[in-house]
């Protein structure tokens, strides 16, 4: 095969355990998918945030080296977009000869879009840059009901607030003077996920097989708040969904922090968190629809065998696990296990599983290895392209890191965790240490027991040593600051 073409549909909020083989959904078009390639079941996103999450996508680096930390787009941002000199794979393919067309989310800078990094921005159209020294705090018009409310700031035009003075509705979580908030619904199309598909669709049947492509489709979906279409709601029976096993964790072993975030998910009581769940399943299984008339398509011109196809996730999201939704700071699992499915375009091995970790990182390098296009930069990314000839890379990952600053309000944190152990750095409050051979689900905290304390100093090495290889500056000598139980000097030890 010359050149192969690639096709990207990337999805927002979808946990890992969504996609074959052990998925917890009706996928059909995932499984079409698995059928013709790879499923890595240990893949993970670096920070459990779009935007970093993104980044690290598209540079293979991590946070710490390409620059951005938080959702780009508020106006209490740490991070507007990439550092000066970030080169993203995109510039690489364009200048290598391919066509790079992109539809939908981008979320990588907001002084930025992608057609000013080698794409063609076929959905919405090219990006008006914002001006930032006195933004609004624009919120998003799907929680706080009010389209007006993204014009102006909210002190100025205050969106609708709870009522706290009627009964809860379904799914509703209530917050005295913060704006109406329902957890779960129905609507055809939320986030107008079908347009972001149809604009590449539209592309496809345009596309010339001559040449080499690209095409990058990214959905909103399945994002908070969970709001499917009725016909997907109804492949599900809510006396047929089952909370996690870990969904009545009290938490009272881990951060404070971690308990006031679920308070308010407690509002709701376990029939409403089995419908958000059920609401969440539908909404994946939306997904997995748009992104079967890619294949479709590509099918029908003739395309399929000659472009690799990559199913993918920006990060998780905890659907009911601690009886937490979303995503956040808690450094649970969950918010960072991504889908990660990569077939057809030559690939060897079908229906074929890699338990191996993998990160959002490792696919930059994987395109232009691909593509045989070199590199030339050091990046934190590895490529993958073993894995779908059925190899086994000699460099395969044992352990894999995570990264963020918070949640543009609150917490540094920083964990490191292989096949065994799990420890979180926490710079707001205790730290955490999980056993994870033996507690997958992360339930009891054993960073105090004693005996544990040769593994917290094993780990802190490894964690340490990945700052010092990555640049991240998560670390304060000062004695008001220095709260790591083991400083980055025991790497020299």
């Amino acid at each position: 095969m010359d050149r192969p073409n690639f096709l990207v549909f990337m999805t927002d909020h979808q946990r890992g355990d969504m996609q074959p083989p052990h998925k917890k959904i009706i996928a059909p078009n995932m499984e079409r998918l698995y059928g013709a390639g790879v499923s890595f079941t240990n893949a993970f996103c670096p920070s459990p945030h779009c935007c970093p999450s993104r980044a690290t996508f598209f540079s293979g680096l991590y946070p710490s080296e390409h620059g951005v930390w938080n959702n780009v787009d508020v106006s209490n941002a740490l991070s507007r977009g990439l550092f000066d000199g970030v080169r993203l794979f995109s510039e690489d393919m364009a200048a290598a000869g391919y066509n790079m067309y992109y539809s939908g989310k981008w979320h990588v800078s907001a002084l930025e879009g992608p057609e000013d990094r080698g794409f063609i921005n076929i959905y919405p159209g090219p990006a008006k840059k914002r001006e930032f020294l006195n933004a609004p705090d624009i919120g998003d018009w799907w929680v706080y009901g009010d389209e007006a409310a993204l014009k102006t700031s909210v002190w100025k035009t205050a969106p609708p607030a709870s009522d706290m003075n009627t009964p809860r509705a379904d799914g509703e979580i209530k917050r005295r003077g913060y704006p109406k908030y329902t957890n779960y619904g129905v609507h055809e199309d939320l986030f107008n996920d079908r347009a972001v598909v149809d604009a590449a669709l539209e592309r496809l049947d345009k596309i010339s097989t001559r040449e080499p492509f690209f095409l990058y489709a990214g959905t909103s979906g399945p994002h908070d708040p969970y709001f499917a279409p009725q016909r997907f709601l109804d492949m599900y029976d809510i006396n047929d969904i089952e909370l996690p096993e870990n969904f009545d964790d009290p938490m009272t072993d881990k951060p404070a922090m971690y308990r006031r975030i679920a308070s308010s998910f407690r509002q709701m009581s376990a029939r409403e968190h089995r419908d958000s769940l059920r609401h969440y399943y539908a909404f994946c299984t939306f997904q997995d629809y748009l992104f079967g008339l890619l294949l479709d398509k590509l099918e029908s011109r003739g395309l399929l065998d000659s472009t690799v196809v990559l199913y993918c996730s920006d990060h998780g999201d905890y659907a009911g696990a601690h009886g937490l939704w979303a995503k956040g700071l808690p450094c649970f699992s969950e918010a960072y296990h991504v889908n990660a499915l990569m077939g057809f375009g030559g690939t060897k091995p079908r229906g074929s599983a890699v338990s191996r970790f993998v990160s959002l990182a490792d696919f930059a390098p994987t395109f232009l290895d691909l593509a045989g296009i070199p590199c030339g930069r050091k990046i934190f990314g590895r490529t993958l392209a073993p894995y779908l000839r059925g190899e086994e890379p000699a460099d395969a990952r044992t352990e894999m890191y995570t990264q963020t600053n918070g949640n543009e309000v609150y917490g540094i944190q920083r964990a490191v965790f292989d096949g065994d152990y799990k420890y979180v750095f926490n710079t707001f409050d205790f730290d955490e240490l999980y056993d994870l051979k033996n507690d997958a689900h992360e339930t009891k905290n054993l960073i105090d027991m004693p005996c544990m304390q040769p593994v917290v100093e094993k780990m802190c090495r490894k964690l340490w040593r990945f700052a010092r290889d990555n640049n991240d500056n998560a670390v304060n000598s000062y004695i008001m600051t220095a709260f790591s139980p083991y400083g980055p000097g025991v790497i020299f030890e």
